[in-house]
């Protein structure tokens, strides 16, 4: 059975820090779940002008937590882990994209 490998970029990492003890248990369920099956969460597009095509959503704490990452190979990377309001979660996930795209 193939493993994938979780990986946080350096911004969601500091994201994933700052959470509260409870959200920061079931965020790291989603990412266990995800080194199974990266497949899991649903696919993103283009949204609101927010292009996220090629990449994925995940959701935690009954849907109030997104984690949003791409598949490369055998590593699943982890973008942003955020809460949604206001789809701001996208937006500096596509910040960082074309931050990263860039270096």
């Amino acid at each position: 059975m193939t493993t994938w490998k979780v990986k946080l970029v350096p911004e969601a990492q500091a994201e994933f820090d700052r959470l509260d003890g409870s959200v920061k248990k079931q965020v790291l369920k989603q990412l266990v779940k995800l080194e199974k099956n990266p497949q899991y969460g649903d696919p993103l597009g283009n949204k609101a002008g927010i292009n996220l095509e090629g990449y994925f959503n995940l959701y935690a704490d009954k849907k109030r937590i997104r984690i949003v990452y791409q598949v490369i190979n055998l590593i699943i990377k982890v973008i942003a882990i955020d809460k949604r309001e206001d789809m701001e979660v996208y937006r500096v996930a596509l910040k960082r994209i074309i931050a990263m795209k860039s270096d």
